[in-house]
């Protein structure tokens, strides 16, 4: 029997791509040179199908959108024209909005706007209005038909994560795991996926090569139980998408996300 879960291409993977892989000043700086790249809208359509071709060609049906590619800042309705085209095109699905959501009524609404207009389910990253205002946030987020995951990264353990989350509205705010940022904390991501499976609304599928840092990997070469992180989502039922996720700073991640989404193919098949 196959598989329910859905694999996704994070499409944040190029953060660095724009830097022609010499990002040497933190994620922002990716992010902004992405966004500089993305947002013009007379070269917007020839730039995103160039990536949608990609990650089509990777054997993808399915992607998370990264804000450096569309944000709900500067999305404008033509923008937002233009994507839903592309991916129709393409035959591709937007499984998540990935990235920051935001620290105001304003641009949370945004991303909830955008999010209905690819027609969306999850917010997956971080949301800074959540802690607050967060009644008006989960007040939005159901008014949308939306649901919430908050992303992992320097939470510690999964009840650090818990924490954060809050308790109560669980049927829109939950947990996006990040696996690779758990191994970076030095925290078993097998084990805070069963942990946090009542929460668990997305998952960011991601190895790295040591605890300590944050040196993204191609799967089975870091420190990530990779292999029991997928048995472990079977084992307890997950229906949701599963993101191949690797953004390395300096150099190109395609040979090794096509390699990581053959292996997640196979582990799921069997």
């Amino acid at each position: 029997m196959s598989s329910p879960i859905i694999i996704s291409c994070m499409s944040a993977n190029y953060v660095a791509r724009e830097l022609n892989y010499r990002m040497t000043d933190g994620w922002m700086q990716g992010q902004h040179a992405a966004e500089d790249w993305f947002r013009p809208i007379n070269t917007y359509r020839g730039r995103l199908d160039d990536l949608l071709l990609e990650i089509q060609a990777l054997g993808f049906s399915a992607f998370d959108l990264w804000s450096g590619h569309l944000h709900p800042d500067w999305a404008t309705p033509e923008h937002i024209a233009i994507a839903r085209d592309l991916i129709a095109r393409h035959g591709l699905r937007v499984v998540s909005l990935a990235g920051s959501f935001g620290d105001t009524r304003e641009a949370f609404t945004r991303s909830c706007a955008l999010a209905k207009a690819l027609d969306v389910t999850i917010l997956g990253g971080g949301c800074e209005l959540l802690a607050t205002d967060r009644a008006w946030v989960v007040s939005a987020l159901r008014e949308h038909g939306l649901k919430l995951a908050i992303e992992n990264h320097p939470e510690k353990t999964p009840a650090d994560l818990l924490a954060r989350m809050g308790v109560g509205d669980e049927d829109v705010i939950g947990a996006a795991v990040d696996t690779g940022w758990f191994g970076t904390q030095g925290y078993d991501a097998e084990q805070a996926l069963r942990e946090l499976r009542a929460r668990l609304f997305h998952v960011h599928l991601k190895d790295v090569r040591k605890a300590g840092a944050h040196n993204t990997c191609r799967y089975g070469e870091g420190v990530v139980p990779i292999n029991g992180c997928v048995h472990a989502l079977k084992e307890f039922g997950y229906a949701g998408a599963i993101s191949v996720e690797h953004e390395p700073e300096t150099f190109d991640p395609t040979m090794d996300v096509r390699a990581s989404y053959r292996m997640l193919k196979q582990w799921l098949s069997v």
